[in-house]
């Protein structure tokens, strides 16, 4: 059976969006959509937090299935750009960690939010996941790719929240009892 045109373009876009910079020196990271991609999984923290907001989105339901996770990755971008502005964003790291604690306990103990306020939260804690990936950004790396690969990796982090929400309630809070307990330990690290 022969792949048809299409399966070929879409094959050949997807490896161009995720070929970065050669990496001829051992211990560089990749540049462009690659790199960016890569970033949000090289970072329990981050992908913790980020499965956390789709679980949360998914407890919440309605209209915060998509509210709350698009909010994230809204906020998300704007603090990679003040990151790539040179602006200051004090205790990013701090914030990263409160982020796992806080997002697990709302899901652990399932609470409910009003979806502006569950939107709200969301983008306070990825103002600093943002900041923190557009720091780590490498130099030779274009921006904007590397933006649409963090992106792309958060919006699959946040889907996999949102997928597990299938498991049930108490496997739901579970996750989120687990999630709690490695914010604390991220917390009480920094």
């Amino acid at each position: 059976m022969k792949p048809s045109i299409l399966s070929r373009a879409v094959t050949l876009v997807v490896l161009c969006l995720a070929a970065g910079s050669a990496a001829a020196h051992p211990g560089h990271l990749a540049a462009g959509f690659a790199g960016g991609l890569a970033h949000p999984f090289m970072g329990l923290d981050h992908m913790l937090a980020m499965i956390a907001v789709g679980l949360w989105a998914a407890q919440l339901g309605g209209h915060a299935r998509w509210a709350v996770p698009t909010s994230f990755v809204g906020a998300m971008g704007a603090g990679g750009a003040l990151a790539w502005t040179g602006a200051v964003l004090p205790h990013v790291e701090t914030g990263i960690a409160l982020s796992v604690l806080v997002l697990g306990l709302l899901v652990a103990t399932r609470r409910q939010w009003p979806v502006a306020a569950g939107a709200a939260i969301a983008a306070v804690f990825a103002l600093f996941h943002g900041y923190a990936h557009g720091l780590e950004m490498p130099q030779v790396a274009s921006p904007v790719l590397y933006a649409l690969g963090f992106t792309v990796a958060t919006m699959s982090l946040h889907a996999v929240g949102l997928a597990a929400s299938v498991v049930g309630r108490r496997a739901m809070q579970l996750a989120g009892i687990a999630i709690t307990a490695a914010g604390l330990t991220l917390v009480l690290g920094v």
